[in-house]
């Protein structure tokens, strides 16, 4: 494993242990070169997804993309960070068990909206206003209003 802060390939494992709900193990990492600490994650792939865009593009999926979405969604607010890649490992997994090899954007925002609602209401919307490409400050009133009625049903 290459180190983040100085390239270099000979790296040491310190510690290994799963995740808290088991989907990947967490290996605390040394540099012998520099001495820098870090952590990766090792997890199961089932296959690769191709991810199509609006535009219909099409790209690989990337986890960490789907990673630095939620993590800018929740950004300053006090949610658990295991909490949080729970979620995004629940989603992969929806992804990866639909049987399917190209998913669309749309579907995969899905997933994390449903997640982010679960998790944390500013992140939701937060992730909702781009994800829906929110353009004036009454989209936000029209969609937390739609929220306020799906609660009351």
């Amino acid at each position: 494993m290459r180190c983040p802060y100085c390239s270099l390939d000979d790296t040491q494992v310190k510690d290994s242990r799963p995740t808290e709900d088991s989907s990947a193990i967490r290996r605390r990492r040394v540099c012998n070169g520099c001495g820098g600490r870090f952590t990766t994650f090792e997890r199961v792939q089932l296959r690769d997804l191709i991810v199509i865009k609006r535009s219909g593009k099409k790209v690989p999926f990337d986890r960490d993309k789907l990673s630095r979405s939620v993590a800018t969604a929740l950004r300053k607010r006090e949610v658990d960070p295991e909490r949080a890649e729970r979620m995004i490992s629940g989603v992969v997994r929806q992804l990866e068990s639909s049987g399917e090899i190209e998913v669309s954007s749309e579907k995969i925002g899905q997933f994390v909206m449903e997640g982010l609602r679960n998790l944390d209401d500013v992140a939701f919307v937060r992730f909702a206003s781009v994800y829906k490409n929110f353009s004036a400050a009454d989209d936000f009133r029209t969609f937390l209003e739609q929220l306020d009625g799906d609660k009351k049903d």
